[in-house]
């Protein structure tokens, strides 16, 4: 099974082809923002590189977050697009899944939380339990409270994963990974044995902070 993989959740954007008799072969790249600008560059890269036609893929994958708001939109309706036009079915992972899959073996069988920045002391955050399966929800949760309720003997990754530790006074080896996103090869994999389900939605865990601009505006009647 051949996948075209995409993420723009967060700070990075990437692109990868997984499948067929070829390896991986991706693009990634930290932007922070211009994903909408930079992404079909690393699409028509990773394709060529691959040597796939885009009718030689069977699915498309991308990340559903939680991110930013722009970034989201960006990928998913890029994948969305594709999916209609070819066919073929659009299969959502969640960045927190992600990383937890990509961090499981250096788990050893413990408990993960993945918890990540989400700005004014909060995270974005999820459990996995010593299996790599989610143990809750994703949801954002202030880090004090989050390092006060962590899972025995839980190990840590994701870019708030540092600042929990220390409210929590756990020692630095209890950290994993400070990634504050995916691996695009992971979300590839993970999207390749998934199964096809509904559409992808994007995972929204609190409201944007940009508000509608209310002052001056004429009131209807």
């Amino acid at each position: 099974m051949r996948v075209l993989a995409i993420d723009t959740a967060l700070a990075n954007c990437a692109a990868a082809v997984l499948g067929g008799s070829a390896p991986l072969v991706s693009r990634s790249e930290t932007i922070g923002r211009g994903h909408a600008e930079r992404l079909m560059t690393m699409i028509g890269d990773v394709m060529a590189e691959s040597s796939t036609a885009f009718s030689d893929l069977d699915r498309i994958v991308v990340t559903t977050g939680p991110g930013s708001f722009t970034g989201l939109r960006v990928g998913l309706s890029v994948a969305r697009g594709f999916g209609l036009v070819l066919g073929k079915p659009v299969i959502g992972i969640t960045t927190l899944a992600a990383i937890a899959a990509g961090l499981a073996a250096e788990a050893y069988g413990r408990p993960l939380v993945v918890a990540l920045e989400a700005r004014n002391g909060e995270a974005y955050v999820q459990a996995f339990n010593a299996a790599g399966q989610p143990a809750d929800e994703p949801a954002v949760r202030q880090i004090a409270d989050l390092a006060a309720s962590l899972p025995d003997g839980a190990c840590l990754a994701g870019s708030a994963a540092r600042d929990v530790a220390v409210s929590a006074g756990l020692s630095d080896d209890r950290v994993l990974s400070d990634c504050a996103f995916a691996d695009i090869g992971v979300v590839a994999r993970l999207g390749q044995a998934a199964e096809p389900g509904s559409a992808p939605v994007p995972l929204y865990l609190r409201a944007p902070d940009a508000r509608p601009q209310v002052k001056g505006r004429i009131e209807r009647l």
